[in-house]
């Protein structure tokens, strides 16, 4: 199938993962040690480790393609969006580590998109880093098949307006590939390595930090409006808390303003969200507060914190028209992606 923008558009999930299988040793290919390795426990279930640690379980969805294509089926999506698992992005190791690993998991990736056809559009990642090594393997994988790149929200203390950050995010609007934004390196504590804590408070926090730290930066004043970017899980806390970072900017913008030539709600035709806040509520507040058009279907899948099925709350969202339903699990991918040939 070919994306369109006509009735009966391809349902089209930007925010999902892979972990391919029959990647090499890392600590023998790219050096160092502690990398992720894939301990497989049977066919269709195996063990993401890091180092000698258990860091998270993993079924076959996550590479056969054929397991991820009955899922799409039985959730009525058409179009996935396949992006790396964050685990791997490498943001601290040294540059060569780091471009070494993103070449492999990107060819990786683009395997495992060639043979799920059209119904896969790979993202690719890069060692964020260091900006020139990020521009130069965007640029191979662009040329390879890739469709745009998947991010990590930070690089270690360093935000979305880092200099060199935004000189990839420049690049990346120059090149018109779309970014999506992970949360991801979340901080721990006793107080947040409980019940999953860093996932269900530091990812939606770390996503509002970022978002904010681009607007606040004058990241959008800076960098063309052809940039293309979405940020994971709804945006975070963001759209929430929006009007106390307008209130904040006004009342004591002598701390708040930063770089930023308007409050931070003059910024939210600038970035899109994806759809996986899992209640009808927040869905609305999504719409009320950055517009219909800039909310996409995403469902994080394959993962246990995901929404199955992928596209449930948009489509059981009683305030949405069948037009407003369409676009977001339609048609604002559809402008986010460029229109892809797949």
């Amino acid at each position: 199938m070919a994306l369109r923008d006509a009735p009966g558009s391809p349902v089209v999930d930007v925010h999902t993962h892979v972990v391919p299988k029959g990647w090499p040793d890392l600590d023998a290919m790219c050096g160092g040690s502690g990398w992720p390795w894939l301990r497989v426990d049977s066919e269709r279930d195996a063990m993401i480790m890091v180092g000698e640690t258990e860091f998270r379980p993993i079924g076959a969805a996550c590479w056969d393609p054929a397991t991820r294509e009955a899922d799409m089926t039985a959730d009525g999506v058409d179009v996935q969006v396949i992006s790396p698992t964050p685990v791997f992005f490498s943001y601290e190791r040294p540059t060569g580590q780091a471009v070494k690993v993103a070449r492999i998991f990107n060819d990786k990736v683009l395997e495992l998109a060639a043979a799920g056809g059209d119904r896969f559009v790979p993202f690719c990642q890069v060692p964020l880093q260091d900006p020139d090594a990020a521009c130069a393997e965007l640029d191979r994988c662009l040329a390879a098949g890739h469709a745009g790149v998947e991010i990590g929200n930070h690089v270690g203390d360093r935000d979305l307006d880092d200099a060199g950050i935004v000189t990839f995010l420049q690049h990346c609007a120059a090149m018109e590939a779309p970014v999506f934004v992970h949360p991801w390196d979340m901080p721990g504590g006793p107080r947040l390595d409980r019940w999953m804590a860093r996932w269900l408070t530091g990812m939606p926090a770390e996503t509002h930090l970022s978002a904010l730290s681009m607007i606040l930066g004058g990241v959008f004043d800076r960098v063309s409006r052809s940039l293309r970017i979405c940020f994971a899980h709804g945006g975070g806390s963001l759209p929430f808390w929006l009007g106390r970072a307008d209130n904040a900017w006004h009342r004591r913008g002598d701390l708040v303003r930063g770089d930023s030539a308007a409050p931070p709600s003059s910024y939210v035709d600038r970035f899109s969200v994806d759809s996986v806040v899992f209640s009808p509520p927040a869905l609305r507040l999504l719409v009320d507060t950055l517009g219909v058009d800039r909310v996409m279907l995403g469902s994080d899948y394959p993962y246990p914190l995901g929404e199955r099925p992928a596209g449930a709350v948009v489509r059981r969202a009683d305030f949405l028209t069948e037009t407003q339903r369409d676009q977001i699990l339609s048609g604002n991918a559809l402008r986010f992606l460029g229109k892809p040939r797949i």
